[in-house]
């Protein structure tokens, strides 16, 4: 749909922006020109605005919430059709500065167990609001839960909606194609039925996504989800989050059972039962009501009198009636007089034969319409089904029976129209077309989208000659250090190989700048500690060897391999050297001392001590040592030391 920002609707409307975009309508940011107040415009597709099944739902929406008066509604102000400027069919709602539920939770994930009974409590209000007055919303889902900038929670898009004051439906297959599959109810994907406890199952599937972040089922494809829908049952939240409370883990099993008669009849009992198990969890808080329970008089029946243009058209009737009256007695005056009973006989004559005249006159020109009308008029043309959102065998199925011929003129890439699918119709539907003429279709080809290649190992050139031969655009060659990678050809791409992207999507290239070097310093002589320290924040892998020495302190580096002066790659093996000390060492005097500190003193040297007692002393001491003290002996050698 062509954008209609700056456009005048109805004389009273100026569209500013546009807000978002579907496949039924587009939403625009306006300005109510006559209150001088911003308000959502919702504008229905050109293309959809010649199906009636369509401008119907449409209508319905704004019937539906303008039933509906709940603080979490959005509430509709106005409907109508645009006559001056682009047609539109078109709906006029408040305006809720903020974001969509499906937004917030892409952006917080799973929410806690406060939050989110607080986002539910409103939802399911607002549910049991709309299902008091018999409303089923029927497309329950964070895509049309709205938050505004001051927190307050509103449900959106009663497009979908059904009820005793709102007439007649859509149909089952209808239905399922513009509802969102994830979270239909199985009634509503077997039978197409939905009540509201079709919208406690949408609402429950809601729950367990706001809970644990990700919805029950997924599938590739749509029919897939349905399925499980119909076949499967959803889990407990408990098996996806260990924290939810059982009385609540239970709650949203229960809304989501299979079976209808299992869960709770209508919003109102659910909100009832989540209102319950807030107040236990938290009973300090204060919970707060939003529904509406103030009973309202019933409004005294509309008076029936004529309006302004009938009681125009009334007088116009009574004026030419008295102008023939008039004609008539004029008429009379000319021929003569006449006697009674002459004139008794002509008037009752006249008036039958006028009767019989105007009948006869009446059934000639119906004929003569009605003839026009079947052989050469409107009347001999074909009215066209829809056939927007059917396959091409549905859609011939359709088309055969009245001697249509479906024609596919094109292949369309579409955002939200399934691949397989009719987006839209030559003539759309209700339109009218030749008998045994041609309806051509363009049909869905699905989202556009297209993998990204290969392009690790080769060149900035060849990467970027190959992601020419599909529409995206390339972003920014960084260069990075890697290991693995030589330098000057690609590492990899953001986003990475075997993604599906969006036509135009921005593909950043990374290139090997190789291995990064570091200048190695030399440590010869220097603390061994401080050497390790530093090469290891540095990058490098450190291995050290111990070996004896006679001119390097002990714990100073005697050798480093490679030596130090040149760059080497960060990561590389280096093999220091450290210094032990001298390798002998001088017998020391231990005379007069102890047993025990003689043998302390000797081991200290790394000496090995073999001790002879003699005599019978309590407390002994050293009287000999073998070899003699100031002997020049290796470290590890033995030393005899004789205690009495």
């Amino acid at each position: 749909m062509s954008d209609l920002t700056g456009e005048l609707i109805d004389g009273r409307y100026q569209l500013m922006r546009q807000v978002a975009a579907g496949g039924m309508a587009t939403i625009y940011e306006a300005l109510d020109t006559r209150l001088d107040r911003k308000v959502a415009v919702k504008v229905m597709h050109p293309h959809l605005a010649q199906d009636e099944q369509f401008v119907e739902r449409f209508i319905r929406e704004a019937k539906a919430s303008a039933a509906l008066s709940h603080p979490n509604i959005v509430s509709v102000q106005d409907q109508g059709w645009n006559q001056n400027g682009s047609p539109a069919v078109f709906l006029v709602m408040e305006l809720v500065e903020g974001h969509t539920l499906r937004e917030y939770l892409n952006e917080q994930g799973a929410l806690s167990i406060d939050a989110g009974i607080k986002f539910l409590l409103p939802v399911l209000s607002a549910l049991s609001a709309a299902h008091k007055l018999g409303i089923v919303h029927r497309d329950i889902k964070p895509d049309n839960i709205l938050i505004s900038k001051e927190g307050r929670i509103k449900i959106a898009d009663f497009g979908l909606a059904k009820g005793p004051l709102l007439g007649t439906t859509m149909t089952a297959e209808s239905s399922i194609v513009l509802g969102s599959v994830s979270y239909l109810s199985p009634e509503q994907v077997q039978r197409g039925v939905a009540d509201a406890r079709s919208d406690v199952y949408s609402a429950g599937i809601t729950a367990f996504e706001m809970f644990t972040g990700e919805k029950p089922f997924a599938g590739a494809e749509p029919i897939q989800i349905a399925y499980m829908h119909v076949n499967d049952r959803v889990p407990l939240m408990s098996t996806k989050r260990a924290d939810i409370p059982k009385e609540l883990d239970q709650l949203i099993y229960r809304a989501t059972n299979s079976d209808p008669d299992a869960r709770p009849r209508d919003g109102g009992e659910f909100h009832q039962a989540l209102m319950a198990i807030s107040q236990s969890l938290d009973p300090n808080q204060k919970q707060l009501s939003l529904e509406l329970d103030i009973p309202i008089a019933p409004m005294r029946p509309a008076s029936k009198k004529p309006s302004r243009r009938e009681r125009a058209r009334i007088e116009k009737e009574k004026t030419v009636a008295i102008k023939k009256i008039e004609n008539t007695g004029e008429n009379k005056k000319s021929a003569g007089k006449e006697s009674t009973a002459q004139i008794r006989k002509r008037k009752k004559l006249s008036k039958r034969v006028r009767r019989n005249r105007y009948i006869a006159a009446g059934l000639a020109i119906a004929l003569g319409i009605g003839g026009w009308y079947a052989l050469v008029g409107p009347g001999s043309k074909v009215v066209v089904p829809s056939i927007v959102g059917a396959t091409e065998k549905e859609a011939n199925q359709a088309l055969s029976p009245l001697g249509l011929t479906l024609v596919i003129s094109e292949k369309r890439f579409d955002e939200e129209i399934t691949d397989g699918l009719i987006i839209e119709s030559d003539p759309a539907g209700g339109g009218k077309v030749d008998a045994g003429g041609e309806v051509k279709a363009v049909i869905s080809k699905g989202p556009e989208r297209y993998v990204i290649p290969k392009i690790m190992g080769l060149t900035p050139e060849a990467a970027v000659n190959l992601l020419s031969k599909i529409p995206v655009k390339v972003g920014e060659i960084v260069e990075v250090y890697n290991d693995e990678i030589p330098k000057g050809f690609v590492i990899g791409s953001s986003p990475t190989r075997g993604e599906n992207v969006k036509r135009d999507t921005v593909i950043d290239i990374a290139v090997s700048k190789g291995v990064e070097t570091i200048d190695l310093a030399s440590y010869l002589g220097k603390s061994a500690d401080q050497a390790l320290n530093e090469l290891s924040d540095a990058g490098f892998n450190v291995d050290t060897v111990d070996q004896f020495s006679e001119s390097v302190l002990a714990g100073a580096v005697i050798s480093q391999l490679p030596p130090g002066g040149a760059p080497l790659a960060k990561g590389a093996k280096i093999v220091l050297t450290v210094s032990k000390g001298s390798e002998f060492v001088f017998i020391p005097n231990v005379f007069s001392l102890t047993e025990a500190k003689a043998k302390a003193a000797l081991n200290d040297l790394e000496l090995k001590v073999t001790v002879k007692k003699i005599g019978a002393k309590k407390v002994k001491a050293v009287t000999n040592i073998s070899p003699k003290v100031g002997t020049k002996v290796k470290r590890g050698s033995k030393v005899t030391i004789t205690v009495g």
